[in-house]
């Protein structure tokens, strides 16, 4: 990751009760937030059903891009928004060595 980066929570807030319009836009979340994951830019993606909350960890230059990214999400009109820029985020990974023929 880009040491540039700056890391920031994004809280979202549900709806309580899911428009069927929400709904059918899941497939095409769920297609974005792994391009994002996969590209580096989302670092966690954490969903709690019961408590109507998504939590985000983005890594982005600054807010202005961090604002594109989020507003590019197909659910983010459905729901609230909260960002917090993160002083450090930690996380682990742990190493396996790849397996060796030789």
């Amino acid at each position: 990751m880009d040491n540039n980066l700056i890391q920031y929570m994004v809280d979202f807030t549900l709806p309580t009760d899911l428009p069927e319009e929400f709904v059918s836009k899941i497939p095409q979340q769920r297609s974005m937030v792994n391009r994002l994951l996969s590209e580096g830019k989302i670092l966690n993606y954490a969903l709690s059903l019961e408590n109507s909350k998504l939590w985000v960890v983005f890594a982005a230059q600054n807010e202005v891009d961090l604002m594109e990214m989020v507003h590019r999400l197909p659910l983010t009109r459905y729901m609230k928004v909260k960002v917090h820029e993160l002083t450090f985020y930690n996380t682990f990974s742990a190493f396996v060595p790849a397996f060796s023929v030789n």
